[in-house]
């Protein structure tokens, strides 16, 4: 039984557009990175934590009840984040938060970077991608009416590639899932060491 650990539609939409049947239970942990923590390093850890708080949670019922659930419990966490100068872009924090972001960005190539974990009873494999993502300068104005939309607020780097950010952003290096939020190709690479295929 593949379980995705996140709350993110994207993540859903993404992993059954590449064929997995699966279910979603979202993790609830705290998201800040921890001092002098490295985005990989921080993602990779993020993801490794919320698959693990899932696993422990569904393994209890999977003892229960061993009939009800008689394949291996396989557990997909992801956690998504931007960096710039080594600086870490999580969700802002509110819209102020999102206009300082999206300055940040304007007119620069970035980094998204996605922390990838499958744990199951015996293993926990980890693993990140990293995809370059070019900017284009973006107006006061510009800046202002985007974050008015609504759509930077629950994104990390505050901006979604797949949304109306499209229109700055001219070219990337590396995996458009990543950007969007779950890079397809690890992840599907990820389940076939494990025996799970679309």
């Amino acid at each position: 039984m593949l379980v995705l650990a996140s709350a993110s539609p994207r993540r859903s939409q993404l992993l059954a557009q590449a064929g997995f049947t699966f279910q979603v239970h979202p993790a609830h942990i705290p998201e800040d990175p921890l001092p002098d923590e490295d985005p990989t390093e921080y993602v990779s850890r993020l993801a490794r934590e919320k698959a693990q708080v899932v696993f422990r949670s569904l393994q209890a019922a999977v003892n229960a009840n061993p009939a009800s659930h008689p394949d291996p419990l396989i557990v997909l966490g992801a956690d998504t984040t931007v960096t710039l100068d080594g600086a870490i872009l999580a969700k802002p924090e509110d819209a102020t938060d999102a206009a300082r972001m999206l300055r940040l960005l304007s007119g620069r190539t970035h980094r998204v970077i996605t922390g990838v974990a499958l744990v199951t009873e015996d293993t926990v494999d980890v693993a990140a991608e990293a995809t370059s993502v070019q900017f284009l300068s973006m107006s006061e104005d510009e800046i202002a009416a985007y974050v008015a939309s609504g759509e930077p607020m629950d994104k990390a780097g505050a901006y979604a590639i797949q949304g109306l950010a499209a229109r700055w952003i001219p070219r990337i290096e590396g995996c458009y899932f990543n950007v969007v939020g779950l890079p397809l190709s690890l992840v599907s690479a990820l389940l076939a060491l494990r025996g799970i295929t679309a």
